[in-house]
């Protein structure tokens, strides 16, 4: 087991389909994808004592800003694991690593269930968080940096093609954790059913990763498509360089902490909604402002989960592939313009009760903030070069850890503050939105300030040569 898991032994073979590869990085992204519909369990872990997510907490209950803690921590250990492991990653091969993520992403479960049995929340936290969150970390950047290098004629779809999984995660995560508890809770489980719910979760999303584990294969060195030449050499495009930068050259560029604030930003304003998408939309648009039996119930609000996580995915391919065309840098001004205006639009559209606008503007905000994620690899790609962007990748990552704590608390935290000072449940968010309106007006400056990657910076062939021959080193 152990050499099938070496890097050697996943090298494809000549004539080997690279289209094969995007099924494995699908297969690993919907898993961990997963955390994304977290939010299902949110009013569930919240009301475990009570036993009805309608009634008030019971003491001793725990808040829901301490369950969105979960959220939180999984997302910030998924950009610190990156970050720390991306060189061993590009070393070891994406196999070793895929297999890694499935271990520990899949434990994680299997801990939070003892936590949700024994109301220990600091075990949840520590499974789906940590354990969860360093999983995360580890099947994110190996599939993107794999199909990085099969698919160097089109950077921006192969990104789009592995991450839009990752965004996708929810689409199946979602309907799957409220099927099993209700299914559980019918059976007379306890707790909402959560603990099977947990334990079965771990079985499902293991095989569906170990199925990628197996399929996954990187080229050869030498390998390139049939036909095609550096999109530098013959476009001329200055934003896109057919040199190369080690991955600790890079972060000594004003390009890469350029592009960490573009990636913070932009995640910083999606985030806090993913996170508390379900009981936001049951709060704006709940019994309370539309009558008994009238408001957004559970089951819809799992769908509104659900249908984010379609433009999430959808985004994610979307954006990235039309990268290709128009570039990245124009990309993200899409993004940063028009989700400011979006967001300062969205408390109009929630007092005005258009619960389809609201949704709508949802929709496209996270459709932008999934083709982020799926952009900044082939952004990366194009100013530092294809030696070292895996573990480059995750280094920028970091800004993920950083905005998966801002966001999350930006959002749950205040409109719980507003809560608590006696605003109204659907318009405590309003405040919220428009501070993340300001934070893409911040990415849209950082965004026009990129500038080509200066000579001084580049790698020499010496360094290229050692790193090809020891892969996963910087070699400054």
């Amino acid at each position: 087991m152990a050499s099938f898991l070496d890097r050697q032994n996943t090298i494809a073979p000549p004539g080997y389909s690279r289209w094969l590869v995007p099924p494995a990085a699908l297969a690993v992204h919907l898993s961990i994808g997963q955390i994304y519909g977290y939010s299902v369990f949110n009013k569930p872990l919240a009301h475990l004592l009570s036993g009805n997510v309608k009634a008030d907490p019971a003491p001793g209950d725990w808040t829901v800003f301490q369950v969105g803690l979960i959220f939180s921590v999984a997302l910030f250990f998924l950009g610190c694991s990156s970050a720390l492991f991306g060189k061993w990653v590009e070393r070891v091969g994406p196999r070793r690593t895929m297999f890694t993520s499935a271990l520990l992403f899949c434990a994680g479960f299997l801990v939070a269930a003892l936590g949700v049995s024994g109301h220990q929340l600091w075990l949840v936290i520590l499974g789906n968080g940590v354990l969860g969150g360093i999983g995360l970390g580890l099947g994110y950047i190996s599939p993107v940096s794999t199909l990085i290098k099969w698919f160097p004629d089109r950077p921006g779809l192969a990104t789009g093609m592995a991450i839009m999984g990752f965004g996708g995660g929810a689409l199946l995560g979602s309907p799957l954790g409220t099927t099993l508890m209700t299914h559980y809770t019918g059976q007379g489980y306890g707790n909402f059913g959560i603990v099977p719910t947990f334990v079965t979760m771990a079985v499902l999303y293991f095989i569906l990763m170990m199925f990628g584990t197996f399929l996954v294969r990187v080229p050869a060195d030498d390998w390139k498509p049939d036909g095609w030449t550096p999109t530098a050499a013959r476009g001329g495009n200055a934003m896109i360089t057919s040199h190369a930068v080690t991955v600790d050259g890079a972060m000594r560029t004003p390009q890469f902490w350029l592009l960490f604030a573009v990636l913070f930003l932009n995640v910083s304003a999606g985030i806090g909604v993913l996170g508390q998408a379900s009981p936001m939309i049951q709060d704006v648009f709940g019994d309370a402002v539309r009558g008994a039996g009238a408001g957004v119930t559970a089951a819809a609000a799992a769908g509104f989960v659900g249908l984010l996580s379609i433009f999430n995915m959808a985004g994610r391919f979307f954006w990235s592939s039309t990268s290709d065309r128009i570039g990245r840098k124009a990309t993200y001004m899409i993004f940063f313009a028009l989700g400011a205006v979006l967001f300062v639009l969205i408390p109009t559209f929630g007092r005005s009760g258009s619960l389809p606008l609201f949704v709508a503007a949802f929709c496209v905000v996270i459709s932008m903030y999934g083709g982020g994620f799926a952009t900044i690899p082939a952004y990366l790609r194009d100013m530092f070069g294809t030696l070292n962007v895996g573990a480059i990748h995750g280094r920028l990552l970091l800004a993920w850890s950083a905005a998966a704590i801002v966001g999350p608390q930006v959002l749950t935290g205040i409109s719980q503050a507003q809560k608590d000072a006696g605003v109204k449940p659907e318009l405590a968010y309003d405040s919220v939105f428009y501070i993340l309106a300001g934070l893409l007006v911040l990415g849209f400056v950082a965004n026009l300030l990129v500038r080509p990657v200066a000579e001084r910076h580049w790698a020499t062939p010496d360094q290229i040569d050692r790193a090809r021959a020891t892969p996963g080193a910087a070699h400054d």
